[in-house]
């Protein structure tokens, strides 16, 4: 099952805009799946699983169209069998709700590519 904040559409931070803190990000933190950590309370981290390289690689791909369609990119770290992703808001130098609807919609995936 999917968090709720995987079907909001990723919007950018406004030119005002100032980090979450955290008590601010911790309900939406708790909406994510148990792959993902905030570190030092500037980004996101994930770690996906796959039983061989290719399938991780054809999950890398399906977040490079995600992030091409919501315009908000991870970093990713393909390796067999796993991929590393982190996120944050890079114009407002750490987190913001579009970092934790992002994240969301790739546990979605990572959810359907298990199926």
């Amino acid at each position: 099952m999917s968090s709720p904040l995987a079907d909001e559409p990723v919007e950018p931070a406004g030119d005002d805009a100032e980090p979450l803190e955290g008590d601010e990000y911790a309900e939406h933190f708790a909406e994510l799946g148990d792959a993902w950590e905030v570190v030092d309370d500037h980004h996101l981290e994930a770690s996906y699983e796959f039983p061989d390289f290719e399938t991780a690689l054809a999950f890398t791909n399906e977040i490079g169209e995600l992030a091409e369609r919501e315009w908000h990119h991870p970093d990713i770290a393909l390796s067999w069998g796993e991929v590393g992703v982190e996120i944050w808001s890079h114009e407002v130098g750490g987190l913001t709700r579009a970092d934790f609807v992002m994240a969301a919609k790739m546990d979605r995936l990572y959810v359907d590519a298990e199926a």
